[in-house]
């Protein structure tokens, strides 16, 4: 087991109350495995990502319960200073906006470089070095000349490839990409996701991908984690998600998916919008948006029920919706 994150809680403090982001996730990653982190923006996607990779905002943020395992070792347990030594070096993160997370007046040279220099001790020469590798294998034309470059110099698709290549730096076992193909264009969405499996399978690495797009997932994924509120509310082998999904949610965001076949059909929208995290609905947060709510969901928590051996189903009529997800 590469990440296992157990019962992990954080919430938020402000003026206005306490909002809660994160109520008791639980997933896992194995080596080698791409897990798919699904949902709506709002359900505690890149929240629980930040706390993995413990970047959260505390305060506001705080994390009031669980577990992140990460090789073995608890992080939340772990002084900032070894920390520190995790990040980057054994796990290491893309972000949404690959523009406002490069600096501006440094060259993308220097900043690939400053990996090196920080955690393995290497002279400007051999960073600068190291950084135009990094550069082509990420399939960046003429690194070489383009290492003294500044980040506005790129396109939207390449500075998501230095992205990449800084998130690759230094080999970590685990990658967290959160929406990295946000604002590109579908063409150069195909190609970064095809450019950060091949290498995710070439250096052997787990991949969590953070995303609310179904349809980036389908050929790269191997498991899904279907998030709403702060909880896991359907985990699944990824097939089996598109073939018969079961749990409400999961099959609303399947339905939602623009079909050739549906053509100039109106598109499906789930009714509704998320909760506020500050005042989260009694029994299943879903309640208020799903077609299938009874009393028993309005009142009581749906537990993360076992479907079979590798899916897990928050719903209490899992059964019913499966039922209903495999009728042609």
């Amino acid at each position: 087991m590469l990440l296992e994150v157990r019962d992990l809680h954080v919430e938020f403090r402000t003026r206005d109350g306490v909002a809660k982001a994160v109520n008791g996730v639980d997933y896992r990653v194995d080596k080698g495995e791409t897990l798919a982190v699904l949902g709506e923006s709002g359900s505690g996607k890149s929240v629980t990502a930040q706390a993995v990779m413990g970047i959260l905002d505390i305060p506001p943020g705080k994390i009031t319960g669980g577990e992140i395992l990460f090789q073995g070792k608890d992080l939340l347990k772990l002084k900032e200073e070894e920390r520190r030594k995790v990040r980057g070096a054994e796990m290491a993160m893309i972000f949404q906006d690959a523009l406002s997370s490069l600096n501006p007046v440094l060259s993308v040279g220097d900043q690939l470089g400053e990996m090196f220099i920080v955690h393995r001790g290497m002279s400007r020469k051999e960073a600068r070095a190291k950084a135009v590798e990094l550069m082509e294998h990420v399939r960046i034309p003429a690194a070489a000349d383009r290492v003294r470059d500044y980040p506005h110099q790129f396109s939207g698709g390449m500075r998501q490839r230095i992205m990449i290549a800084m998130a690759l730096a230094l080999e970590p076992a685990l990658i967290i990409a959160d929406e990295p193909t946000t604002a590109l264009d579908v063409t150069v969405q195909a190609q970064v996701m095809d450019l950060l499996a091949e290498l995710q399978r070439e250096l052997h690495m787990g991949l969590i991908l953070i995303t609310h797009d179904l349809g980036v997932v389908a050929d790269v994924a191997d498991r899904i984690a279907v998030m709403y509120a702060g909880r896991i509310v359907e985990t699944a082998p990824v097939h089996d998600i598109y073939k018969a999904p079961a749990h409400p949610y999961t099959k609303g965001l399947l339905d939602s998916i623009p079909r050739l076949d549906q053509k100039g059909q109106e598109l499906y929208a789930i009714k509704g919008l998320p909760p506020n995290l500050m005042h989260i609905p009694p029994g299943c947060a879903f309640n208020p948006r799903c077609p299938m709510a009874q009393d028993i969901c309005r009142s009581e928590v749906p537990p993360l029920a076992e479907v079979d051996a590798d899916r897990r189903s928050a719903c209490f009529f899992w059964r019913e919706c499966l039922d209903d997800s495999s009728r042609p």
